[in-house]
């Protein structure tokens, strides 16, 4: 759980640090979407791997149903809510970008 919520926090500073300079001059909105893309890739990655720990640390110990049932659940809720982030996101850039050319087609940029 540590390392998911460190790859979190890291994948969120980094689309900070690339969002300051992305408003400061143009922006190629294809490497922006690429960058998104390759950053929600491993934001999914670091949960599937972090969840299949703990499928396999079950296999060690005596679990009973409802607390392997109640993680069964958990795990579930978090892949839901990474892809809701995401998809959030991606939306967010989408719609970033269409402001931002409707402003340049406005003032004949």
């Amino acid at each position: 759980m540590r390392k998911y919520l460190v790859v979190v926090i890291a994948t969120m500073c980094l689309g900070i640090s690339l969002a300051a300079p992305a408003r400061a001059q143009h922006v190629d909105w294809r490497t922006q979407r690429k960058m998104l893309k390759s950053q929600q890739k491993l934001e999914w990655h670091a949960l599937k791997v972090q969840q299949q720990n703990r499928r396999l640390s079950f296999r060690g110990q005596r679990v009973s149903s409802t607390q392997r049932a109640q993680a069964i659940h958990q795990m579930q809720r978090e892949r839901r809510d990474l892809k809701m982030r995401q998809r959030d996101a991606m939306q967010d850039a989408k719609d970033r970008n269409r402001s931002l050319r409707a402003v340049q087609h406005s003032y004949g940029h």
